[in-house]
């Protein structure tokens, strides 16, 4: 019934399949795919013609994980799959960038590649198989698509760089660098590194592209078993109104961009745009001109020949700069006056607000994946409003793009972060880009360094990022430092490093040719190491290191620990216990399944009234210790002392002053604060405190100064407790005052 065709290899250790003809037959491609137990479905499905009037590539990536695959339940109220998680939206967006410059020129048919993860074995993720069974599902699906790609992983284990660890290995890793690519040339590259160098980054590099041929292969193996004859597809040839454009307005077009000021620029352009469109494109007055969208589209390619051979040939920016130099920046901190911590960061006209708001265990957030749910400390949120560019537009919940940038700085960030053990704070930073001309994510990295350290969390080292652009023409190429937005439309390559001054913490890259050479890689990371050290110069004329604490305005947070088996005395039956300390001391707390008690409060004092009372259940008082406490009980026979939290013990009568005490009221009254000495338990263990040992002023212990007048000559019957403050029968008997001994 299925006319099945396969390949299988072995990769890395594990075996890998790629299957068509069995699965999803009505789609154009359709390739079922393993590795270990982990299992996946790609599929792809092309419109057969273009969409009238369409004027971009409508390419959707979706990448969707079904919780069964892990044998686990969706949570929530509905208990099925909603809307796409960070994930699934950052995978997306990770196999969507190496596939989408490899479909010819020109092609305007929608394409939709679904890619489903239907089996997870908790040992090899699922982000390299996606790639792989995308790549083959368009290889074989007779879209024209030039590929196929294939995708590695390394990391950096015990001083090595490995190739496609498990995920148990990566848990030790200094690197997760994963790097797509075809078979001559890298095409993509995402990574979180803990500040390697250049040279061993290059090398992982270099491993990954080597250990990624054996899938190539193998999908070249598939498409010739069951690959679909090729859609017939002949670019457009529009070089006949491309030579009518530059006829016109090429001169002028090319000092137009000669224009260092952005709105001038775009000013000067339009204007040009608008007089070569007014004379070409078909109209009631030109009937043979050209259809609006074609010239639009060949218009971009005219303005793109300019920008590029200047700078190839001239080494000519738009704005004026060398090739390799960075724009001026600005930065400030303490921008705004009640946050945290805040920044502003400008480079050119880029420019970033980067908040930092520290927050206790309950602002962790929770994160539900097919590994299970797991809590975040360290948050980074991105916005891009349209203002920042001078536009209109929609304004709603974070789109792909702003997801994508803020995890690309979170990257960045995260390898300079101190441990929960360090700084027991809950992390927030939120970057509000308010001017957009060239990568505003790495303006959101530089921003980020200096609001944490203005907030105070104490980071390992400031951390910069810088972009960095490619023009690539067959006469040559040039690597050009911080890229201007033109810059980034009008050239082959988005390549963005992070850092601090000793090793590169995220490296993201992005390309629009067919790949580029370790070359061109080894003059684009020399060049952003020259620019991260002088971008870290100008930051740190700002701030150069962290506060010495946090804000006044962010939370106090103090971290205890205790045995694990009194977590239930803290909590209480159904969290009465820990309701009742956060109602009464004002301070949050916090209790991990570890013993890990955080506490905070902006209130010094809450913070001490909680501790002391968490200690009090967790712990005993030590005999012959001195401490601060209140009387909640006069007796006649001595005064009940609340000295340990929850515990009261008493101090007899004979142990309240130096002096013959004949009434107890006459030296202490209820809610008098007392210093007491613990002289030990009675023995049925009720407490025994002593007042007379201790100065009262100084808090001191004068027990040695006293002498035998410090004997504890109080009964040792039943002393009473908490729930007890009188004497019970057979207790104390004589409660008249004694005597003092004669001597005799």
């Amino acid at each position: 019934m299925f006319d099945t065709k396969s390949v299988s290899i072995d990769w890395a250790g594990r075996p890998l399949t790629l299957e068509t003809g069995r699965v999803a037959r009505q789609a154009d491609g359709a390739v079922f795919a393993s590795w270990g137990e982990t299992a996946l479905l790609a599929t792809v499905v092309y419109a057969k013609e273009a969409k009238p009037g369409q004027d971009f590539f409508p390419l959707t990536v979706n990448y969707q994980e079904k919780y069964f695959a892990s044998g686990r339940i969706p949570g929530g109220f509905f208990k099925r799959e909603g809307r796409p998680t960070e994930r699934e939206t950052l995978l997306s967006r990770l196999i969507d960038r190496p596939i989408r410059p490899l479909f010819v020129e020109g092609f305007k048919n929608e394409v939709q590649v679904i890619i489903t993860v239907l089996s997870w074995d908790n040992e090899n993720e699922s982000d390299l198989l996606a790639m792989v069974a995308a790549s083959a599902a368009l290889t074989i699906s007779g879209v024209p698509f030039m590929g196929p790609i294939a995708a590695s992983r390394v990391g950096w284990i015990d001083g090595k760089a490995v190739l496609n660890p498990t995920i148990e290995q990566m848990k030790t890793s200094d690197l997760d660098l994963v790097v797509a690519g075809t078979a001559n040339a890298i095409m993509m590259v995402e990574s979180e590194v803990k500040e390697l160098s250049e040279a061993q980054m290059l090398e992982s590099l270099s491993l990954a592209h080597k250990g990624m041929q054996p899938v190539i292969d193998a999908i070249i193996d598939l498409a010739e078993k069951a690959g679909k004859e090729p859609f017939d597809f002949d670019p457009p040839d529009h070089s006949a109104l491309q030579a009518k454009i530059v006829a016109l307005v090429g001169p002028r077009l090319a000092d137009a961009y000669k224009v260092t000021k952005k709105d001038l620029r775009y000013a000067a352009v339009g204007a040009l745009r608008d007089e070569a469109k007014a004379a070409l494109v078909k109209s009631d007055a030109n009937p043979d001109g050209a259809d609006a969208n074609v010239f639009k589209e060949t218009f971009k390619a005219v303005e793109s020949d300019v920008v590029r051979t200047r700078i190839v040939k001239e080494k000519g920016r738009i704005d004026g700069r060398p090739v390799d130099k960075v724009r001026p920046i600005e930065s400030m901190v303490g921008f705004l006056p009640r946050t945290h911590g805040s920044a502003l960061f400008t480079r050119g006209e880029t420019q970033s607000i980067v908040v930092a708001t520290l927050g206790t265990g309950e602002d962790e957030q929770f994160i539900d994946a097919l590994s299970g749910t797991t809590k975040e400390r360290f948050m980074l949120h991105y916005n891009f409003p349209p203002y920042s560019v001078g536009e209109t537009g929609r304004m709603g919940g974070a789109g792909r793009r702003e997801i994508g940038h803020g995890k690309l700085a979170w990257r960045a960030m995260k390898a300079v972060l101190p441990s929960a053990e360090q700084f027991p704070y809950t992390v927030r930073l939120v970057s509000e880009i308010t001017e957009s001309n060239g990568s505003s994510s790495m303006a959101t990295v530089c921003g980020s360094s200096l609001a944490l350290m203005d907030a105070g969390v104490p980071i390992s080292a400031p951390v910069a990022g810088v972009a960095m652009g490619l023009i690539l023409e067959d006469y040559g190429f040039e690597v050009l430092t911080d890229i201007l937005g033109d810059e980034d439309h009008l050239g082959d390559m988005d390549f963005k490093v992070a850092g601090t001054a000793k090793g590169i913490t995220s490296l993201q890259m992005d390309i629009k040719v067919a790949g580029i050479t370790q070359e061109i890689m080894q003059v684009a990371l020399d060049r952003a190491h020259g620019a991260r050290l002088h971008i870290l110069g100008e930051m740190a004329k700002a701030m150069d290191a962290p506060r010495g604490e946090v804000g006044k305005n962010a939370p106090r947070i103090e971290q205890i620990k205790i045995p694990v088996d009194k977590i239930r005395d803290v909590i209480g039956t159904g969290g009465k216990v820990i309701r009742e300390i956060v109602e009464k001391t004002g301070a949050k707390v916090n209790v991990e399944d570890d013993g890990t008690v955080k506490v905070a409060s902006a209130n010094a004092d809450s913070i001490e009234a909680a501790i002391k009372w968490i200690k009090s259940l967790t712990s005993e008082p030590e005999v012959g210790q001195i401490y601060e406490g209140k009387v909640v009980k006069v007796m006649e026979f001595g005064a009940f002392v609340n000295f340990f939290g929850a515990k009261d013990g008493l101090v007899h009568v004979s142990q309240l002053a130096r002096e013959r005490v004949e009434k107890p009221g006459d030296v202490v009254k209820e809610g008098d604060t007392v210093k007491v000495k613990l002289l030990g338990f009675d023995d049925r263990g009720k407490v025994r405190l002593s007042m007379k040992v201790v100065d009262q002023a100084t808090g001191a212990d004068i027990t040695a100064e006293l002498g035998e007048e410090a004997e504890d000559k109080g009964p040792r019957g039943d002393r009473g407790d908490r729930g007890d403050r009188g004497p019970r029968r057979g207790g104390d008997r004589d409660r008249r005052p004694r005597r003092e001994s004669s001597g005799d």
